[in-house]
């Protein structure tokens, strides 16, 4: 039975997952990251670390597989954390400068200034973003301006993505695919290629940039030297952004289909088909997936910075946790918050804001409030963001999902499920295979290398795990909805503008 394997580089950790052609999780392995916070604000990682533990990862998947597997695995597939900027020298490999991570807020002053100087509307026509510290291009002009990296011909940029697949064909392939392109501000989602009118108002050269090649089809194969040898020749194939290979992964293959990822931040996908909608206020627009066809996949997306991350703050910035899985126990022991909101705005607010001067804000404390009480707040926050989001994406897109697919760590939590499918009224399903990011990238490069041979062969193999229907009214959940985006208020517009 053909294996295909994974490659997830996300934004804490990396993990490596085989999957048979049954859609079964054969084999998996799991590298956290450090994280780099060298001013408040400021969010890197090293690129050097990513790779070697890519490499580690590999090493362990091909290790738990054994020789006794019928051959080497079919494909490999790459998904990773989208946004973040490296920078490396084609000569030697070697990175420039640490990764600018997409948390990261260092160019919030220079997104102000573009917005003040009329260039909000060229950008959002061109790429279907917003300016945004969020977003690479003003990493990357940060980089040429500020960060002492001179972007010259022996230069090559790319998302981690590219990062990865420059490694892994030994610095043959410099490629990324429009998923991830699509997050730079410098790709045009109509033309399907790189904008020299946006380029020239970065002020960045097109030298630097990865060839864009379709999400599904070959892009090259891997190195002797990489792994230890134990992967030499296997074929790389599917190339995706997270959350658009986590939108594959979930089968959402027809417009409308939702997904939301919980993860260090949270972000919900919907199926937009194969025409690119028109801005909408608070959403974004990119490139969901390109096939090998040519045919063009676009979603609605709506970005919401900070919810694992929240889980994280109590248990290494308060302490009132030792580990992220006693959030859920904790606050379950209340029925609801009794008021207390926390709003994680720990790096602005993303959709439907997008306001990056908010900042973390606790309202509703008495002298009863405790730790659970934080607890359950943090977790009643991912409800109330992602219905925020979907509310948004509802008005844009003419109509609400039917039913919300979940993944991401945070879906493991039967109160968030519960709570989420209150705050939006429509049953959330949760799958049996919750590494969908993962798992969308290895079908993709699974359809690339003939292992499935359509879209809806994968639609058979999505199988639910547990579906939760909504438990509170309507008009009890709007009451504490309301109490939220009071609480959100308060939090906008707090440091001042040109902080980090």
């Amino acid at each position: 039975m053909a294996i295909v394997l994974a490659i997830d580089a996300g934004t804490t950790g990396i993990r490596a997952l085989a999957i048979d052609e049954l859609g079964h999780v054969v084999g998996q392995s799991y590298r956290e990251l450090v994280q780099h916070y060298p001013r408040p604000g400021w969010v890197e990682h090293d690129p050097a670390e990513i790779w070697a533990k890519v490499q580690a990862t590999l090493v362990e998947v091909a290790t738990q597989l054994g020789d006794d597997n019928a051959g080497p695995p079919a494909a490999i597939g790459i998904t990773n954390q989208r946004e973040t900027v490296v920078v490396w020298d084609r000569r030697t490999g070697a990175p420039l400068h640490r990764a600018i991570v997409w948390q990261d807020r260092r160019t919030a002053a220079r997104c102000s200034t573009l917005v003040e100087a009329g260039h909000l509307p060229l950008v959002r026509d061109r790429t279907g973003l917003l300016l945004d510290p969020y977003f690479s291009a003003t990493k990357l002009a940060w980089l040429a301006d500020e960060g002492g990296v001179e972007l010259g011909p022996g230069v090559a940029f790319g998302t981690v993505d590219s990062w990865i697949l420059w490694n892994l064909t030994g610095g043959g392939v410099h490629a990324t695919d429009p998923s991830n392109a699509s997050r730079t501000l410098l790709y045009d989602i109509h033309e399907g290629r790189w904008s020299a009118e946006l380029l020239d108002l970065f002020g960045l050269p097109g030298h630097i940039l990865p060839e864009v090649r379709p999400s599904v089809g070959r892009l090259g194969a891997v190195s002797s030297d990489v792994a230890a040898g134990r992967l030499a020749g296997v074929p790389v194939s599917g190339v995706a952004g997270d959350q658009s290979a986590a939108l594959f992964g979930q089968a959402c293959f027809e417009a409308g289909m939702t997904k939301c990822t919980y993860g260090t931040g949270s972000f919900v996908l919907m199926n937009a088909g194969p025409h690119c909608p028109p801005p909408a206020e608070g959403l974004l627009s990119s490139v969901a997936w390109e096939m090998s066809t040519g045919e063009v996949t676009y979603a609605l997306e709506g970005a919401i910075f900070a919810t694992g991350s929240a889980i994280q703050w109590l248990r290494d910035g308060l302490g009132i946790i030792t580990e992220a899985s006693e959030v859920e126990a904790l606050a379950s022991s209340l029925a609801d918050a009794e008021g207390v909101y926390l709003v994680p705005a720990f790096t602005g607010l993303a959709c439907p804001w997008w306001d990056p001067h908010a900042r973390g804000t606790v309202v509703g404390l008495s002298r009863g409030t405790g730790r659970a009480h934080l607890a359950r707040a943090a977790v009643e926050a991912m409800a109330y963001q992602t219905r925020d989001v979907i509310e948004a994406m509802s008005g844009a897109a003419s109509g609400a999902p039917t039913v919300l697919r979940v993944d991401g760590g945070a879906s493991v939590m039967d109160l968030l499920l519960a709570l989420q499918a209150d705050q939006l009224q429509v049953p959330v399903a949760r799958p049996l295979v919750r590494e969908t990011t993962a798992l969308g990238a290895a079908w993709l490069a699974g359809l690339g290398e003939g292992v499935w041979s359509s879209l809806s062969e994968l639609a058979n193999l999505w199988a639910v795990d547990v579906e939760v229907t909504p438990r509170a009214s309507r008009a009890g959940a709007n009451s504490r909805h309301a109490g939220w985006l009071r609480a959100v208020e308060r939090s906008r517009r707090w440091a001042p503008v040109g902080s980090a």
